[in-house]
């Protein structure tokens, strides 16, 4: 079966490689995604899946069916990219340039690629005619990058619901080259804001906080985690008669529930520094937002994202470990080490929220997301698409004995 699964990969490898440089070329910075979404739902139809349909969020979906209702494996690839500061490319980040066997553009290891290798995984199992016990979604959406993953949100609330599937598993094609991820640190934004009638004292209170917020984390930067612990200075504004300063934060969290432990934490301290000034209010809160996703929704954004983690032992990392091994691609299960505050993916709420049992696997590079000359190997593309096909067929597949390639 895997003989038979990795040579079709390798002559879908052509396929493969300019679906992705062309997904690369389309611009599609969060909120922006509507010609790539466009050319997913495309290629998902060109390669048969039995559904195939975009949200009104602007996430498409596409879904292969199996013998039974459950259970279902959700392979999830944002379609967004970050801004990329055009400048200090020395290649246009959009020219999807080949360069030592890779290729160079913004998102081509986060995620562009990984949704290339997720959607060839389906059609892998699909033209080879491996039975499925149960069912495989392909979702990829929107808002990952800017939008705090609204778009697996609302896929979970709504999209999946309507057509009667849950995910058992999910295996998301963010950049892992190759290396098997079961969790990451979260990190949180938080907003200070000092607020009273009078200026002089407002101005005092909010410059305090600042400075003693500033001086109990002279460490912004770790050596092995990266960014942990970024401040700003207050901004004031008047209105109606009224002064107010905010200061914006944003750390990095460890446990689900240090979010609530750092907002009783820093509004104690910041009350504290407040107590000698009569009447000034000082509030801390999770920053929040609103974003207008390209269909027009508007949904409200709150801006959290808590670590994660799936037990390393847990039946679908032994699985994925085992099918991966029998496919020639043994991986080690890892965790990612994100660099910058503000990255993260979807696991944070498909395990938080929903109770997925997730693992990321994909053929980005993990140094490389939000990279400038950001690069993905050619070869990681048909490599996870072959090996996400493996893990598929591992979890929800019926056994298949006896069957060369050549009888089917």
């Amino acid at each position: 079966m895997n003989n038979m699964l990795k040579n079709k990969a390798e002559r879908m490898k052509e396929n493969m490689i300019e679906f992705t440089r062309d997904l690369i070329k389309t611009p599609s910075e969060s909120l922006n995604e509507k010609k790539v979404a466009g050319m997913v739902e495309s290629r998902m139809k060109e390669l048969e899946y039995d559904m195939v349909f975009q949200d009104e969020w602007g996430n498409v979906v596409g879904v292969i069916h199996g013998h039974d209702a459950a259970p279902t494996v959700l392979l999830n690839a944002h379609m967004d990219t970050v801004p990329p500061n055009e400048i200090q490319w020395s290649h246009g980040p959009y020219d999807a340039k080949i360069e030592n066997d890779s290729i160079i553009g913004a998102g081509a290891s986060d995620c562009k690629s990984g949704i290339a290798a997720q959607l060839y995984a389906g059609a892998l199992l699909k033209h080879s005619l491996l039975p499925l016990k149960g069912n495989l979604i392909v979702a990829a959406t929107v808002a990952e990058e800017n939008g705090r993953s609204i778009g697996v949100r609302t896929l979970m609330d709504h999209s999946l619901p309507s057509i009667g599937l849950k995910p058992s598993y999910a295996i998301l094609g963010e950049p892992t080259g190759l290396g098997l991820v079961y969790g990451h640190d979260g990190w949180v934004n938080l907003d200070i804001r000092v607020e009273g009638e009078q200026p002089f004292h407002v101005e005092d209170v909010a410059n305090g906080i600042y400075k003693e917020l500033e001086e109990s984390h002279p460490f912004k930067k770790n050596e092995n985690m990266g960014e942990v612990y970024s401040i700003q200075p207050p901004q004031f504004e008047s209105r109606s008669g009224i002064r107010r300063g905010v200061i914006q934060m944003s750390q990095k969290i460890y446990q689900e529930n240090d979010v609530e432990e750092l907002l009783f934490n820093v509004k104690k301290n910041a009350t504290y520094a407040a107590e000698n000034y009569g009447a000034v209010a000082v509030m801390v809160d999770v920053r929040q937002e609103k974003q207008q996703l390209f269909t027009g929704k508007t949904v409200a954004v709150r801006n959290v994202v808590n670590a994660w983690t799936t037990d390393p032992f847990h039946p679908l990392i032994e699985r994925s470990r085992q099918t991966l091994a029998a496919a020639g691609l043994s991986a080690k299960p890892i965790k990612w080490q994100l660099n910058k505050l503000e990255m993260g993916t979807a696991g944070s709420v498909l395990v938080n929220e929903y109770k997925i049992p997730t693992v990321g696997f994909g053929p980005g590079l993990i140094d490389q997301a939000h990279a400038v000359d950001e690069c993905v190997p050619m070869d990681n593309i048909v490599k996870a698409a072959y090996g996400t096909a493996a893990i598929v067929h591992g979890l929800i597949g019926i056994p298949v004995f006896g069957w060369t390639s050549n009888e089917i």
